[in-house]
């Protein structure tokens, strides 16, 4: 048997390909290791494990209530981004309105916005209007930034088969609220589902709009801010490492149970 030969640019591209994973998850990497940091500051040498920083976290209460926050805010902006964006989705597929790319258009422009400029905005209509910063606000501004996501994910799963089976239940005696729950939705529910958990993974993790909205019930990102104005330590690593670990989840969940199962579909 010969031996394998050297091929330099096949090494060149797993080299470049490692370091690009090397330069994303050290950062993150180091983060976690130091949350099990046994001492007061997060450097070298690393001295533990310790679970007393997690331990903090448990007895801290403004910690455990912007965690909570964060969930409800998350949860509920996300099924309101969905609901909102599949409506929008299924009007302007099957019902084709006039100027229908103009709307479409608009509807996903948000995503080529700034989330400053979003939140700015959202902050003076608000004033304007007597809205006072809340939960509430924050949550407004997390479904403006994720029903277009939601509306472009479910837009793109609906076709012209699916209309025929929905013409087909119509033919058949079903009333429109019928042919959109029963059918519609079930036959776009992988699009449904991951416009649900990327929504809420935005949500989770995002830092500005919640910054801009919210004056004393805050969500998670911003308590890490106003934690680490004092300066590191580990708990803020601790903080983050939950941050980090429920995202990673609901992505890692979202792979496996949605298109998981769409890979696994015979073709």
């Amino acid at each position: 048997m010969s031996a394998r030969r050297f091929h330099p640019a096949r090494w060149l591209a797993a080299s470049y390909g490692g370091a690009i994973y090397v330069f994303i998850f050290l950062p993150v990497a180091v983060l976690v290791l130091f949350s099990f940091q046994s001492g007061r500051f997060p450097i070298p040498p690393f001295n533990g494990p310790s679970l007393k920083w997690y331990s903090a976290i448990v007895s801290d209460g403004r910690l455990v209530e912007a965690v909570a926050n964060s969930l409800v805010v998350a949860v509920l902006s996300s099924a309101l981004s969905v609901v909102l964006g599949f409506l929008a989705a299924y009007g302007l597929a099957r019902h084709a309105p006039k100027g229908g790319r103009w709307m479409s258009g608009l509807l996903m422009a948000p995503l080529t916005v700034s989330t400053l400029i979003i939140g700015m905005g959202l902050l003076i209509a608000f004033n304007a209007i007597g809205v006072p910063k809340s939960l509430l606000a924050t949550g407004i501004g997390h479904v403006v930034l994720n029903m277009p996501l939601c509306f472009a994910i479910v837009f793109s799963q609906l076709t012209d088969d699916q209309a025929n089976i929905e013409r087909s239940a119509r033919d058949l005696g079903a009333r429109e609220w019928q042919v959109l729950l029963l059918i519609t939705a079930p036959m776009v529910w992988p699009a449904i589902f991951a416009s649900f958990f990327l929504a809420m993974t935005f949500s989770w993790d995002e830092f500005v709009i919640a910054f801009l909205l919210t004056r004393f019930d805050v969500t998670l990102p911003v308590e890490i801010w106003n934690l680490l104005r004092s300066g590191l330590n580990p708990k803020t690593n601790a903080v983050g490492s939950i941050v980090f670990a429920v995202s990673a989840s609901l992505v890692l969940f979202l792979e496996v149970a949605v298109f998981g199962r769409r890979k696994a579909r015979p073709s």
